[in-house]
């Protein structure tokens, strides 16, 4: 659906990029008023100007509705996980081997090694004073 109103909007701009470029200007007056103005008859006599600007509004409000769908369409995309295709995971609990069975209390050695503290530390490694 987004990818067909990408087509028009893109179509849409391009036509009304064309209609605005195909429309005389304010100052092409002055040249009909000379005689000019007869050989750019292509719509009509005094049919041009209307003609292409009505094409030009309606070629503004399509491009105008067709913003608003994209901007619709781009807000409100339906995502897909891929984790929604995984399995939930079960919530049994499997036994431990005895490998991996928690350490008791009674395990632990009662005696580990302890460091000594900084102050005794620094009152071992004094030198006696030189002479």
């Amino acid at each position: 659906m987004s990818s067909f109103i990408i087509i028009i909007h893109i179509v849409v701009a391009v036509a009304l990029i064309l209609i605005v470029l195909l429309q005389t200007g304010k100052g092409a007056d002055m040249g009909a008023a000379f005689g000019g103005g007869s050989s750019q008859t292509l719509f009509g006599g005094a049919g041009a100007s209307t003609f292409l600007s009505r094409l030009t509004t309606i070629a503004a409000i399509v491009f105008m509705l067709t913003s608003l769908g994209l901007a619709y369409f781009s807000g409100h995309r339906a995502t897909r996980s891929v984790m929604s295709q995984m399995p939930a995971p079960t919530t049994e609990q499997t036994e431990r081997a005895p490998s991996e069975a928690p350490v008791q209390a009674e395990q632990v050695p009662s005696e580990a090694p302890v460091q000594p503290s900084a102050k005794e530390a620094n009152t071992k490694k004094e030198t006696p004073p030189t002479k």
